[in-house]
């Protein structure tokens, strides 16, 4: 992989291992987060594995659990 990018396909990343959270449901309906070289971390839609991928910081990652851990977003729940 020469270059990544925001949309990469998922499978052109070098993805150290890819995670669900221990909370996904059975039926798939879940994102994998997985670290890249680099020490950025992307994240992709797991019922699209080999679909696109969006790139991330690791502050951008530690903002974004913060905020969901402090109802930031429970809005979107509703």
């Amino acid at each position: 992989m020469s270059h990544a990018y925001n949309g990469i396909p998922a499978p052109q990343l070098t993805v150290i291992r890819w995670q669900k959270s221990r909370r996904s449901n059975s039926q798939g309906a879940c994102v994998e987060l997985g670290g890249v070289a680099g020490g950025g971390i992307a994240i992709r839609n797991s019922r699209d594995p080999d679909g696109p991928a969006l790139l991330c910081t690791r502050a951008e990652i530690r903002a974004l659990l913060e905020g969901v851990k402090e109802g930031d977003f429970d809005h979107l729940l509703r």
